[in-house]
């Protein structure tokens, strides 16, 4: 990263060429310098420095401040300026400069489009924004890898779910935190909210909250609902999987499968994988292998329990993960060892996708495993959601279709790893880059036909 250094120095007592050395004794590596203000005795520079951790940040500065003759008026950083006064804002479609033209957009003439939609109030797609646009829903009960935070500290993280949503399908987000840990509250919340726009995306809400209000949003409400943390992350996995094993040359009904970590992502995953015709996953959590012999205080626990583990294998992951042909790890960082990955099968698949650090790190795991996958960006085949919300919005939207369903994401999954083509297909290009001009159109046909084929679209594209 990249800090910038406001620094006022005393020409008398220091020279800069001091300052930049111990800049670079402290890890730094100094890019630019700008001239804010001269004189005589004094100047004011503006110094950027690229780091490679908050741990080094703080060593410089501290460095600096222990120099005679400087003094540091303010620390920025390239991230923190990119954020002034939002990353997003609304802009009209067309300018209003005359009475005539104001009278249209506003009273009196807005009244004729008002009551048109009072009386058919499908008009709404044609006449207002609902058409275009999504509500990026969250109570910050489990963002990103921060856990719960507040409202407003989430604010960042949707507006930029909302500007990946406008760059990669020309979908209109918008952002609405809520300050609400009430499961009925929230419910309510979004269902008045709901005629303003045509989705709902779901987003950092902890489980098992979260199961609970999708479920009912999907059943009282008559647009699509999305819970991106589960079913994004699901979508995508499936997609480099169904490529994984093409280059394993292996079958995904023949698999054994341990997925790691039972929450939002890795129910939604394993439904995902049962979809798509796996028949033996087990579920593995911090008390070992999910099975039939128990019952959970967490009902979708016991719904795992039901509809996976053929076998009814218990014990730890060090256990089950013996014969697995694949692992899917959404849990917690270094649960994954290497005498684990040395006990799967041969040409094992590991997707170890705990964010920022890994399941296992792909140096420890890469000379076992024939393919490996991460939700990182600096290894190869990230699982990112980013490669699917923008297209699957982008299709319900286009087909003004009423839910998200099965078949829909499974739908999505396959375009996603069709974007890949045969003879680009290796263990470490299994899955597209987020700015692959492909995926988008490809999801967004795909999901419109398992709409109309599953009876949720009501407009034909």
């Amino acid at each position: 990263m990249t800090i910038i250094l406001r620094l006022e120095i005393h020409k008398k007592e220091i020279t800069f060429g001091e300052i930049a050395t111990v800049i670079s004794k402290s890890g730094g590596d100094m890019i630019a310098i700008d001239v804010i203000k001269e004189g005589p005795e004094m100047t004011v520079r503006d110094i950027s420095v690229n780091v490679n951790s908050d741990e080094k940040q703080k060593m410089i500065i501290d460095s600096i401040h222990n120099l005679p003759g400087v003094s540091v008026k303010h620390v920025s950083d390239r991230t923190f300026l990119l954020h002034l006064g939002g990353k997003i804002e609304v802009k009209s479609k067309t300018t209003i400069d005359n009475r005539e033209e104001l009278s249209q957009v506003y009273t009196p003439e807005v009244a004729r489009i008002c009551m048109a939609i009072e009386e058919n109030p499908k008009l709404a797609y044609n006449l207002t924004i609902k058409k275009n646009t999504v509500a990026v829903v969250s109570n910050a009960t489990a963002v990103l890898g921060l856990g719960k935070i507040s409202p407003e500290a989430a604010m960042p993280v949707m507006e930029g779910k909302a500007m990946l949503f406008k760059q990669f399908a020309g979908v209109d987000a918008y952002p609405l935190c809520l300050h609400s840990n009430d499961t009925e509250e929230m419910i309510r919340i979004i269902k008045a909210l709901s005629p303003s726009f045509g989705g709902i995306n779901l987003e950092d809400i902890a489980s098992p909250q979260c199961f609970e209000i999708e479920q009912r949003l999907k059943k009282e409400l008559d647009i699509p609902v999305f819970h991106d943390d589960q079913h994004g992350t699901a979508i995508v996995a499936l997609a480099g999987l169904l490529n994984a094993l093409k280059v394993t040359k292996k079958r995904i009904e023949n698999c054994k499968i341990v997925v790691c970590g039972i929450g939002a992502a890795g129910i939604a995953i394993t439904k995902m994988l049962l979809a798509g015709g796996a028949k033996n996953v087990i579920g593995v959590d911090r008390h070992g292998a999910l099975n039939r012999d128990e019952t959970y205080d967490n009902e979708m626990w016991n719904w795992y329990a039901s509809n996976t583990n053929p076998s009814n294998e218990k014990g730890p992951l060090s256990s089950v993960i013996k014969g697995a042909d694949v692992f899917i790890g959404v849990s917690a960082p270094n649960v994954l060892k290497v005498e684990d990955v040395k006990n799967m099968a041969h040409e094992p698949i590991v997707f170890a996708l705990a964010n920022p650090n890994p399941e296992i790190s792909p140096e420890v795991a890469k000379p076992y495993v024939k393919v490996m996958a991460t939700g990182r960006s600096d290894y190869p085949n990230q699982v990112n959601n980013v490669l699917c919300f923008p297209g699957m919005f982008r299709g319900v939207l286009d087909c003004r279709a009423s839910d998200i369903n099965e078949e829909m994401k499974l739908a999505a999954a396959e375009a996603i790893a069709s974007t890949i083509s045969e003879e680009e297909l290796n263990e470490d290009y299994i899955i597209p880059g987020v700015f692959n001009d492909q995926v988008v159109p490809k999801i967004r046909e795909a999901v419109i036909k398992a709409g109309y084929e599953t009876g949720v679209a009501k407009k034909k594209d």
